[in-house]
């Protein structure tokens, strides 16, 4: 079991004790959704969660890039991750983003407020630790201060590319997998042989990498990637959770190689416009969400409407010809 309750319990208990490694498969990066006034929706958040789940899912990662976290408050961020983890009931494992600018004591204190909600692992954002101008060694002492400050409790890395992407080094994912505190990474590096670098440097570590980069999915797992952390398992999450455990169960096959080739066409065009087009494609598809949005956008055109039909027919092609139920 992993290691979970308050900092205090923790540091009375559970200090030095190793970290286990979170599950393999398909971790979602969570939507937030808002009612009409802006509010928002816990109702449609509990039918999202139990929709990732009941679609094969086997981690959520709540208050990231995906669900607006630049748009919500400090209180509506450990709000959302509160209702994931008891909506998830135990189900799958949730880990959130716990860091939001260069103070280190302000990110401790978030830090401990969001472990008390019941997460896996507190998830620090690299794009916050340091300005894009700092470089790696500044990173790594502010991650020794907040390790220094925030007892055993679990963290994880997100490549999160808001307000800029600051890639972690193959050097420096090594160190921060021999702290034996960091137990999920969210790559965005989108480059399989910077992957297949970063996965050797944390061989043999409780670091598990989770890609978020669809067209180097299958390589990066077949390289040692515990799993995928793509937008697109917001939308038909059942196509990716089949695609991996075909890949785990089956191996590689000409069948894979076209649904990942596809799935990576599908991705190109729900990047625009997102997070909105994931809401639109989701009510589309029944769920009763909402599709205000709080990032701000562009307003769409009836050609770019015209793309999310076509690639709900193409999802619903694909799940009756691989016979996938979907949710």
């Amino acid at each position: 079991m992993l290691i979970s309750g308050n900092l205090t319990n923790n540091k009375q208990g559970l200090i030095n004790m190793e970290m286990k490694q979170l599950p393999k498969g398909l971790w979602p990066v969570m939507l937030t959704p808002f009612k009409v006034n802006n509010e928002i929706d816990l109702i449609a958040l509990e039918t999202l969660t139990n929709f990732y789940i009941d679609s094969g899912s086997n981690g959520l990662f709540a208050n990231c890039l995906s669900s607006e976290i630049f748009q919500l408050t400090s209180e509506e961020r450990l709000l959302i991750t509160k209702k994931t983890v008891e909506f998830s009931n135990g189900k799958v494992p949730v880990v959130a983003t716990g860091t939001f600018g260069q103070d280190v004591e302000e990110s401790v204190t978030f830090i401990s407020k969001l472990y008390d909600t019941g997460v896996e692992a507190v998830i620090v954002n690299t794009s916050q630790i340091c300005t894009e101008l700092e470089d790696e060694s500044i990173f790594k002492t502010r991650i020794e201060s907040i390790l220094k400050q925030t007892g055993d409790i679990p963290l994880g890395l997100y490549e999160c590319p808001v307000p800029y992407k600051r890639l972690i080094s193959p050097s420096l994912m090594k160190w921060l997998a021999s702290t034996n505190r960091f137990i999920f990474h969210k790559d965005t590096s989108c480059d399989i042989t910077a992957i297949k670098n970063k996965l050797k440097a944390i061989e043999g570590t409780p670091l598990g990498f989770y890609n978020a980069h669809i067209p180097t999915g299958i390589e990066s797992i077949k390289a040692g990637a515990r799993g995928l952390a793509p937008i697109s398992a917001n939308l038909y999450p059942e196509l990716l959770h089949f695609l991996l455990e075909s890949l785990r169960n089956e191996g590689e096959s000409e069948k894979l190689k076209k649904l990942n080739l596809t799935l990576d066409l599908m991705d190109t065009i729900i990047h625009h416009h997102y997070p909105f087009t994931a809401k639109l494609f989701l009510r589309k598809r029944g769920l009763k969400i909402g599709t205000t949005c709080r990032t701000p956008r562009s307003s769409m055109t009836i050609h770019d409407y015209q793309k999310v039909e076509t690639i709900m027919k193409v999802f619903t092609q694909l799940t009756e010809e691989l016979g996938i139920e979907t949710f």
